[in-house]
């Protein structure tokens, strides 16, 4: 399959890619890394007259300490990522979801806004922002706004950015004290989409009580889900009393309902989806534990 026609556009600076989208409206779809919307393209799944290509923007790229926070630029390749010790001393959780995302080849041009923004429901960065609270930077012709991460993700491949407004970088927290990180997924095989993910940030206090906790869902709903509802319930109790079996039950049961499709039944992904909320909830208190 071919993509239908367009006009290419190259800017070379995030005020003329900004402006660029601007004028051209919602005919206009911004591309960075390529890895999700040109199969989509080429499926015709998805056609716009115009693709803003995002590649030649240096100033999307980069990963430096902001404060208490380490911002990623929109368009950071994953690779740079994974490869980043800064990433894996301040956001280990980051980190550690990296070498999910599909294969080499595609972190080798897959970018970290272009995942977040694309917003698919089986991807990992959605649900690592979602569990650590991190802040989106979004870029207008009317200047430029912060979104939290669990006002960002609004559905199937939909997010909370207008249609002339630019992914600029994401700002992730970087959480101290005695804390565990922990990623797990279910995927047929490697490299796949995952049926069913969980992502979990934990801080412990010096009384052994959860101080605070983030869970992050993916493969569960139609896009990444906050499991805010059981993050409130965990907060303050002892870290003995919190199993991961409870953990993973409680989590999926405060969902109303579960996608079924051609890989995988509601009840089997609810299922998938309590065992890998158990393992990442108690590997995440391990190391916490153990900090």
């Amino acid at each position: 399959m071919k993509p239908a026609p367009f006009a290419y556009h190259a800017p070379t600076g995030v005020g003329e890619a900004v402006s660029l989208l601007a004028d051209l409206g919602e005919d206009a779809k911004a591309i960075a890394g390529g890895q999700s919307l040109v199969p989509m393209l080429a499926l015709r799944l998805a056609a716009f007259e115009h693709l803003v290509d995002l590649g030649r923007v240096a100033g999307l790229r980069g990963i430096e300490r902001r404060g208490d926070d380490l911002w990623v630029g929109a368009g950071t390749t994953q690779a740079a990522v994974e490869r980043s010790a800064d990433v894996a001393r301040d956001v280990p959780l980051l980190a550690r979801a990296t070498p999910l995302i599909g294969h080499f080849q595609i972190r080798n041009r897959g970018t970290v806004g272009g995942s977040m923004a694309h917003a698919d429901a089986a991807a990992e960065y959605p649900a690592v922002a979602l569990a650590l609270g991190a802040r989106f930077e979004a870029r207008s012709p009317r200047g430029t706004r912060t979104v939290p991460a669990d006002r960002f993700f609004t559905d199937l491949w939909s997010t909370d950015l207008a249609p002339d407004e630019l992914l600029t970088g994401i700002s992730f927290p970087v959480w101290r004290g005695r804390c565990g990180f922990a990623i797990e997924e279910f995927a047929r095989r490697a490299g796949d989409f995952a049926l069913a993910g969980a992502a979990v940030a934990v801080e412990l206090g010096d009384d052994a009580r959860i101080a605070r906790c983030g869970i992050g869902l993916f493969g569960l709903g139609p896009t990444a889900l906050r499991a805010a509802a059981a993050e409130a319930a965990l907060t303050g109790t002892a870290a003995h009393d919190a199993t991961g079996d409870e953990v993973g039950r409680t989590v999926l049961a405060a969902l109303e309902s579960v996608p079924a499709d051609l890989h995988a039944s509601a009840e089997h992904r609810r299922r998938i989806g309590a065992v890998v909320v158990a393992r990442a909830w108690r590997r995440a208190l391990q190391e916490a534990g153990d900090a």
